[in-house]
């Protein structure tokens, strides 16, 4: 019995759940304007916490704290782009892990 409860314990106190960051997105065509539409391409993944962005117009950034256990810096790049912001950093990479494609197709 007690090697059970040893072993739960460290089954549970073992794995992760979460794992905050916090990215620094580079986008050149950052405005006043299109910030409702990047904070509405950000805001369909559970794992990005609204509360933290900090837009620097000036500097064309966007720091934002997430979960990187829930979604990818690749996915922010992806849904930002698709609402027509484009993202220089992060680079570009063919991954799609959790990706939420609303795109219309023809």
């Amino acid at each position: 019995m007690a090697i059970f409860a040893l072993a739960l314990a460290a089954l549970v106190c073992g794995c992760r759940r979460e794992d905050w960051r916090v990215a620094t997105l580079e986008l050149p065509g950052l405005t006043e304007a299109n910030r409702a539409s990047v904070e509405a391409a950000l805001s369909q993944y559970r794992g990005v916490d609204q509360s933290s962005y900090k837009f620097d117009f000036a500097a064309k950034t966007l720091r934002v704290r997430y979960d990187s256990m829930q979604v990818a810096q690749t996915n922010l790049r992806m849904a930002i782009e698709e609402k027509g912001v484009e993202v220089t950093f992060p680079t570009n990479t063919t991954g799609f892990a959790g990706y939420i494609d609303t795109r219309k197709r023809k």
